[in-house]
């Protein structure tokens, strides 16, 4: 899915827009056991409640694309066959309503999560009557199309601790009793997925919390197919590639080349508002090589370690780099460097001792101190 159509679904997660009529779901406990479910009519919570309902759920659209939302793709054989999609599309056709496609669906989701804290899983139903825009861009009153989905988000759940309370109208103090508090969702996901703003079956949006977590067992068990590399995996290897394939020609000047670069493509789509994530391929990272003078037995190195890792995809610079962080550490010291000033920095070898040199025209301080330097 498109940034755009993200942002069009997630604006749908507020009471005065949703058609969430209820949100069911279930209670798991750390020994793998459903302790009660639920079904939460909207309509006739406080509006507080449903706004805050409505909130956790729209978390679950939250995040970078390409980075903790992952587009799911379906075979056309697993459309046509296999039990996990038709578990999804029977959820989905029936609003939520076919008690055993939803039971089914808790018990393949309880077997696969692997965590030590109590759980919701929550599902919430939604039709969306999809605006029609005519050409000169301007909304229209009447529908395109009926988009219907249903949205899961599995919640952790935590006891909060007892503390002493002052309520302000009873000027008085009192203890707060331990609760049950939802926290936000660690993941969770979105069938069918609303491509070029329709509902398209052969895929779902896929949320995860945690860069570096896929939850590859839960993913398994739900949509049977394999998710990209974690974000967190991605820039792992994407270093580790670099590092030892360019080995003693992998200097601070390559190192900084390469974030530049990466930094700047991240900059030009943000500035483009592109649909699609920031790409880039093998080869223009090996343009980047080459231009830093690496020699060529040391790029095509580069490239064999790329293509066993990533295969022919390309990767996201922000999955790889942080554009507003350039680092250099050592055993014993960390330098954080303005990413757009890394000229200020050189490594040079002096009577044979290496050495990272920083200029300081600016003035320095130590723990706040001004010092001076001569």
């Amino acid at each position: 899915m498109k940034e755009k159509e993200i942002a069009e679904i997630r604006r749908r997660f507020r009471p005065d827009r949703s058609n969430v009529t209820r949100v069911r779901g279930c209670c798991v406990n750390n020994k793998k056991e459903i302790i009660s479910e639920f079904s939460a009519p909207l309509g006739i919570m406080a509006q507080e409640e449903a706004g805050e309902l409505l909130a956790i759920l729209k978390k679950t659209l939250s995040g970078t694309p390409g980075k903790n939302l992952l587009d799911i793709e379906f075979s056309t054989q697993q459309v046509i066959e296999s039990g996990e999609h038709k578990l999804l599309m029977a959820l989905r056709d029936s609003a939520l309503n076919d008690e055993e496609a939803v039971h089914e669906f808790y018990n393949r989701a309880i077997g696969a999560l692997d965590t030590e804290s109590s759980y919701l899983i929550l599902l919430a139903y939604d039709t969306y009557d999809v605006p029609y825009y005519a050409k000169d861009g301007k909304k229209q009153d009447a529908s395109s199309a009926v988009f219907s989905y249903f949205l899961c988000s599995v919640c952790p759940i935590k006891l909060t601790k007892q503390a002493l309370g002052y309520h302000i109208q009873e000027n008085e103090f009192r203890n707060i009793t331990p609760d049950w508090a939802v926290s936000a969702p660690e993941l969770g996901f979105m069938f069918p997925a609303f491509d070029d703003r329709a509902a398209n079956i052969y895929n779902a949006l896929y949320y995860s919390h945690n860069t570096d977590e896929s939850h590859d067992g839960f993913v398994d068990a739900i949509f049977k197919t394999d998710l990209p590399m974690p974000a967190g995996e991605q820039k792992e290897t994407f270093t580790s590639a670099l590092s030892e394939a360019v080995a003693e020609d992998c200097s601070y000047r390559v190192v900084q080349a390469v974030h530049g670069e990466l930094s700047a493509v991240i900059e030009e789509h943000k500035e483009s508002k592109g649909d699609e994530p920031p790409a880039v391929s093998k080869g223009d990272v090996e343009g980047i090589l080459r231009s830093c003078g690496v020699p060529d037995e040391r790029i095509s190195a580069f490239g064999e370690q790329y293509e066993k890792s990533f295969g022919t995809a390309k990767v996201s610079p922000q999955n790889v780099i942080d554009p507003k962080k350039l680092e250099i550490r050592t055993p014993d010291v960390v330098i954080k460097v303005n990413p757009e000033r890394g000229d200020l920095v050189e490594t040079r070898v002096i009577d044979g001792v290496k050495y990272i040199l920083i200029r300081a025209d600016g003035g320095a301080e130590v723990n706040g101190v001004g010092i001076s330097i001569t």
